[in-house]
């Protein structure tokens, strides 16, 4: 497996990461996921690809390093998907011992995520990984996806 960091213009965000992506975020357009990490990128948003042996990609990985009081500095997971065929090959653990080698080598204090309440396989598999939950998260919805 291969991992790596795809930067802004790379054309596989579009072509390779993004269907991965869909799979858990199914609202991105080309359009919008453009849109999301132009905005994004300025605030320190960067994606990761896990690519299988044949070249396909199999994971993908949106974050960022975040400074805060709660946690000081932290990188935080957005995004954190498996293809759907690809899951339960070690994937999603590739991909979290690369975001801890980038949170490590910016010094940071925690390596976190938050993860819908319906998605039970995925809590099943960050408690294996050796997260914690440690808050519950909140949210005021002010405007509808697409308004």
């Amino acid at each position: 497996m291969k991992i790596i960091d795809l930067e802004p213009g790379d054309p596989r965000l579009e072509t390779e990461l993004l269907p991965v992506l869909r799979e858990l975020r199914p609202h991105l357009t080309p359009e919008l996921f453009r849109a999301v990490y132009e905005d994004g990128h300025a605030q320190g948003l960067r994606f990761t690809a896990a690519y299988a042996d044949d070249g396909a990609c199999v994971g993908a990985a949106g974050w960022r390093i975040v400074i805060n009081t709660s946690s000081v500095k932290k990188l935080y997971v957005d995004d954190l998907v498996t293809r759907e065929t690809a899951r339960s090959t070690g994937v999603g653990h590739a991909l979290i011992a690369h975001l801890e080698r980038h949170a490590r080598d910016a010094g940071c204090y925690e390596l976190n995520l938050d993860s819908g309440t319906h998605r039970t396989g995925a809590h099943r598999f960050y408690l294996r990984e050796r997260f914690d939950i440690v808050a519950f998260h909140f949210t005021r919805e002010l405007k509808r996806l697409g308004e």
